[in-house]
């Protein structure tokens, strides 16, 4: 009899060690997930739209695309309608990656203008929406999604 609950308490034991192998594996990915998100900055003549890391690990960026009037393009360039050295953008897709490590940004379009100029870039990023696909380093995929119609909140047409 003792032979028996000796070999009961070995199983028990072995898969108690399996279940907190499973637990810590389970916590280690959740600890170094990154976590995106869009960011829009209007103030004082500077306008961006930049991607943040607001996770403990790095976010590998695999793609950003911009979708206009129902087209999507892989340059913010294709959809603005501005002079092209006005502002400063990134392009990410292809063979092109990005990593954004821990609590940092990657700028995806940045301008500084007069008040005068201000209106008309709000009025050109308004109909956009910027789409970011990321992975962790464990290969898990994330979508980010946003719209920029939060440059249109002064009611400028």
């Amino acid at each position: 009899m003792s032979f028996d609950g000796t070999l009961v308490i070995s199983v028990l034991a072995l898969f108690a060690t399996f279940y907190q192998l499973y637990l810590q594996r389970s916590h280690n990915e959740k600890s170094v997930r990154p976590f995106g998100q869009i960011d829009l900055e209007d103030r004082k003549g500077h306008i961006a739209v930049r991607i943040s890391n607001n996770g403990m690990g790095p976010m590998i960026l695999d793609e950003i695309r911009f979708e206009k009037d129902g087209k999507a393009y892989t340059s913010i360039k294709e959809c603005l309608e501005l002079d092209a050295r006005s502002y400063t953008s990134i392009t990410v897709g292809g063979s092109i990656q990005k990593i954004i490590l821990p609590n940092a940004q990657l700028i995806v379009f940045e301008t500084k203008v007069d008040e005068i100029k201000i209106v008309e870039v709000r009025k050109h990023l308004t109909p956009i929406i910027v789409k970011v696909r990321y992975r962790d380093i464990y290969g898990n995929l994330f979508i980010l999604e946003r719209d920029l119609k939060w440059f249109r909140r002064y009611g400028e047409t």
